[in-house]
């Protein structure tokens, strides 16, 4: 087996949450956890995945501080699988997926899963990047500061 390239001591942040994450049935896994599931099973149910990998990916995930392996909560012999603070800060992320997917892999009127405001039930409005000072910024107006530019002289 190819053993995988790491990327948690690289400069990127883009690169190093790749690498927290791991691949996409790990993101699939999360979104699940942000869904309400808590389960091996639910996980298992939901995803469709071999219960090997499964198994591997909520290690990872438990190991990356991303889920908290914990007692079931009726008290049976079993554990559950909960966000923590880090996986719950992947929210946006898994919000950005889902609305950059809806936007360009369904055709208009074709029938998809929809993220609501529990409050109101209406969708969520589309997530926007903007400056310090507020204005709304595409990617022509942003630029990648790495520490090794920082570094010389100017």
């Amino acid at each position: 087996m190819v053993k995988r390239t790491r990327f948690d001591d690289n400069e990127c942040p883009v690169a190093r949450s790749v690498d927290a994450i791991g691949d996409w049935w790990s993101l699939l896994i999360v979104r699940d956890a942000f869904d309400g599931s808590r389960r091996f099973g639910e996980f298992q149910r939901s995803l469709g995945v071999a219960k090997n990998i499964l198994s591997a990916r909520l290690r990872t995930l438990v190991a990356g501080g991303i889920l908290d392996s914990v007692p079931a909560a009726d008290g049976g012999a079993h554990h559950e699988y909960v966000l923590t603070e880090k996986g719950r800060g992947l929210f946006p992320v898994i919000v950005a997926l889902r609305q950059w997917g809806e936007e360009r892999f369904f055709e208009p009127g074709e029938p998809r899963s929809e993220l609501t405001d529990r409050r109101h039930g209406r969708p969520l409005r589309p997530l926007e990047v903007r400056a310090h000072d507020g204005r709304l910024l595409d990617p022509d107006e942003t630029v990648v500061r790495k520490p090794a530019d920082e570094a010389s002289p100017g």
